[in-house]
């Protein structure tokens, strides 16, 4: 969607595009990971959980769900996909009986492992046009999304003040 200003020449907004760069890079990690048998979803959960397990951590799915920034019902529905596919173990937490702990098998560390380096690749060439992944702005780009994940997203309610002048234009 375009706003006013957009249709005037203003350029299109920082949400859009992020939007437009977000649903890029899924689609390419998807197709990317396609031959592996999995999908963007898979590989982030897996690719996180074989970085936790590399620092020596078997988490639970709540705190891999906190580390990703998923919610721990899909973090639940993804960990049981890559179980059904022989990646990943859910076993219950000796300390906490309610908690389940996950990590990836030997099959699923040596798929990840694949598919770190697949997407590794990916990012060299997509990163390219800002001097590759270990250039300065390369740098900036990732501190700038840093900032930009780290800032709570409130939903505005139609009570705002700020957004009172939407819904009047809408009626």
């Amino acid at each position: 969607m375009s706003s006013s200003k957009e249709s005037e020449g203003a350029g299109p907004t920082a949400g859009y595009l992020v939007w437009r760069l977000s649903t890029k890079v899924r689609v390419a990690v998807d197709r990317a990971m396609a031959p592996l048998g999995l999908t963007h979803a898979k590989y982030a959960l897996a690719a996180s959980l074989y970085g936790m397990q590399r620092a020596g951590e078997r988490p639970s799915q709540r705190r891999l769900a906190d580390h990703t920034g998923l919610e721990p019902l899909y973090v639940s529905k993804l960990a049981r996909a890559l179980e059904g596919d022989g990646l990943l173990e859910r076993t219950r937490d000796p300390q906490d009986p309610r908690a389940v702990q996950l990590a990836l098998t030997e099959r699923g560390q040596e798929a990840t492992r694949r598919a770190i380096e697949v997407v590794q690749e990916l990012m060299a060439g997509w990163l390219e046009p800002l001097g590759g992944p270990d250039s300065p702005r390369t740098r900036e780009f990732t501190a700038t999304l840093m900032t930009l994940l780290d800032t709570p997203l409130a939903p505005r309610t139609a009570s705002d003040p700020s957004v009172s002048h939407i819904t009047e234009e809408q009626s």
